[in-house]
């Protein structure tokens, strides 16, 4: 139920994301979701990709430095108040939400990518109360 994300740690400079997609493009990568972070120094690009081993092997060979989180990608409903609900959710098992990005739309859902304090206490907490977790290998294609 866990999805894997790279994250890519970047000097705060002209060009240097464009760098990244470049290295991307040329190995056949497809950038699935993105979210970039950032202080006046530097940035953390965080990416869900088709191919995360080819993804962080060629920026690696490239000198960026790549790590990897688990996160989990959520089918949200789209209508006023469907993130909220899950908030709430959220919210009432106390479980802290670090951050959180976009993904695609999927038919009747949007899908949101959500980093927590507590990974499988969420995981559980979302399938009991029927909110689609979805897996990684899904996600990677869609």
């Amino acid at each position: 139920m866990k999805v894997e994300q790279i994250s890519i740690f970047l000097e705060n400079r002209t060009g240097r994301i464009a760098e990244v997609t470049s290295i991307l493009a040329d190995a056949g990568i497809n950038i699935r979701a993105l979210s970039l972070a950032d202080t006046s120094d530097f940035g953390v690009l965080r990416l869900i990709v088709d191919n995360n081993l080819k993804a962080e092997t060629a920026l690696k060979q490239n000198g960026f430095t790549v790590g990897k989180t688990q996160v989990v990608a959520v089918a949200v409903e789209d209508k006023p108040g469907g993130l909220h609900k899950i908030l709430e959710i959220l919210k009432t098992a106390r479980i802290n939400v670090e951050y959180m990005y976009a993904f695609i739309q999927s038919g009747i859902n949007a899908v949101m990518i959500f980093r927590f304090d507590n990974i499988d206490k969420a995981v559980q907490v979302l399938l009991e109360n029927n909110i689609e977790v979805i897996e990684g290998k899904k996600l990677y294609t869609m």
